[in-house]
């Protein structure tokens, strides 16, 4: 765990100093509700031409909380945005595909069925997205995307009981 964590580190490095190279060219990204469910994820979004740019991110989360509750995955989003003014800046358009592999479940706080089951599998498709991407600050930004997406999912359920009961 501790090599990847370092790799994930330095390469963060090198993109940042990239990334601050190249500022209309690249931008290093994190998405915060990825943040939020302890899911590291890192984004790369590199400007092809006047008003196209190609994003590409992953996340990847290998916790395992006890024998029962996890919420393991990775997963890979690649995205081909047009800027309706300039890129990386207003309004955007987008095409998307996915893939993740994941193994979630026994987490009370969604559902009783997550509870009681817990789910693994690959899932891959696409979408359309439409967001607008903002800059607060001098050499930062917030983007804010909504998408509309349509996937297949192969699912094994993995049925999870309490060994205390009889």
């Amino acid at each position: 765990m501790k090599k990847y964590l370092c790799l994930i580190g330095v390469l963060g490095i090198l993109l940042c100093n990239t990334a601050n190279s190249y500022a209309q060219k690249v931008a290093v990204k994190t998405n915060l509700l990825y943040d939020a469910t302890t899911t590291m994820n890192l984004g790369l979004e590199i400007g092809l031409g006047k008003k196209w740019s190609l994003d590409l991110s992953g996340n990847y989360n290998p916790w395992k909380f006890d024998d029962e509750t996890r919420l393991r995955h990775w997963g890979v989003q690649p995205e081909l945005r047009y800027w309706l003014c300039e890129k990386f800046n207003g309004h955007f358009l987008g095409l998307h595909g996915h893939y993740a592999k994941y193994n979630v479940g026994g987490m009370s706080f969604l559902s009783d069925n997550m509870e009681r089951h817990r789910y693994q599998g690959h899932l891959w498709g696409g979408g359309i997205s439409y967001g607008y991407q903002w800059l607060p600050l001098e050499h930062g930004g917030c983007t804010w995307s909504r998408i509309c997406a349509a996937g297949s999912f192969q699912i094994s359920l993995c049925h999870m009981w309490n060994h205390s009961e009889k």
